[in-house]
């Protein structure tokens, strides 16, 4: 969990030091941008913002234990983004398989996708659905449950 942290941690830092710069400089207005666009980049690679992420053989043999979607995402997704930001807190109720960092979560979204690794891609009793509608997402884990 640990090495999670590291990315956001080097682009706050990051971010920090170039803007610090730009105001020794005498450009404060363009220091702030910059430091909100790091503070943007380290949100999104977060584990705060995507819930933590499984293998997917482990996420697909706990979907059939307890009935609940699997989810396909890679960081930086804005449509993975989307679902997860519509989801609100029903996002934890789902597994979360990064593709970038599982090759057998990456390989099923290609079986799934003609070959592309299209995220996100949402796996429902064994059917994937590709980049589907957040309320239809939420409405799978009503049924689930």
């Amino acid at each position: 969990m640990m090495r999670a942290w590291i990315l956001p941690t080097l682009l706050v830092l990051c971010g920090s030091v170039v803007a610090a710069g730009l105001i020794l400089k005498g450009n404060p207005g363009t220091a702030a941008a910059l430091l909100l666009a790091f503070l943007a980049l380290a949100g999104v690679n977060s584990p705060l913002i995507f819930p933590r992420s499984i293998g997917a053989r482990e996420a697909q043999r706990r979907s059939v234990v307890d009935g609940r979607p699997v989810v396909f995402w890679r960081p930086g997704c804005k449509y993975c983004m989307r679902l997860r930001i519509r989801l609100g807190r029903s996002a934890r109720q789902l597994h979360w398989v990064n593709i970038w960092r599982d090759p057998a979560g990456a390989a099923a979204v290609r079986a799934a996708n003609d070959g592309n690794e299209t995220v996100p891609t949402v796996v429902v009793a064994g059917r994937p659905h590709t980049n589907p509608d957040p309320e239809w997402v939420r409405g799978q884990l009503s049924t689930s449950a």
